[in-house]
């Protein structure tokens, strides 16, 4: 998927402006990125979408050399089916 990034936001448009998919992560504290919300529009869903938006997440926080916090329970879900560490 082609996706746009914002500073704490990756997400996707339609043609129309439309938002089909997001993820938020603001920074918390200094260093510390809290993944706190995950928006994936029914037209989309089932499709592993949620998935890609979570590790582009993740790369995004790395390559700022954060760490990564969850309160979405989605990401929250899977950091901990993946092992990835809070």
């Amino acid at each position: 998927m082609d996706f746009k990034n914002e500073e704490n936001r990756i997400y996707q448009i339609d043609e129309n402006g439309n938002l089909l998919c997001e993820i938020t992560f603001s920074e918390v504290e200094p260093g510390v990125f809290n993944i706190n919300h995950t928006f994936v529009d029914d037209s989309l869903r089932g499709k592993g979408i949620a998935k890609l938006l979570v590790e582009e997440a993740i790369k995004t926080i790395r390559k700022k050399n954060g760490k990564i916090k969850a309160t979405c329970s989605y990401a929250k879900h899977y950091l901990e089916k993946n092992n990835i560490k809070e």
